[in-house]
């Protein structure tokens, strides 16, 4: 079965069911996850150069920043349901 891609910006989408959460990036401590999955190899920027708006946080332990607002995300995993996606009924 195929995974449900939703856009985070600029193009570029990320699995639904493989995102645990999406949270703002302006606390501390998610400062200090951003960098140290920068050092791991594990950061993915979904930015284009703009400001971080949105952090993804993965199954994979993979974070994935964007410049998308996290409520315009989460939007976006409400949009559409598995079933509209059969019946074509999906929204652009």
């Amino acid at each position: 079965m195929a995974s449900r891609l939703v856009h985070i910006g600029f193009g570029n989408m990320v699995a639904a069911d493989r995102v645990i959460a999406i949270i703002s990036p302006s606390s501390a401590p998610l400062r200090r996850l951003r960098e140290e999955a920068r050092a791991a190899g594990l950061l993915v920027d979904a930015t284009q150069g703009r400001k971080t708006r949105a952090v993804l946080i993965m199954d994979s332990r993979h974070v994935i920043i964007s410049a998308i607002q996290p409520e315009t995300i989460s939007t976006r995993f409400e949009g559409t349901s598995d079933e509209d996606m059969k019946n074509g009924e999906a929204i652009q």
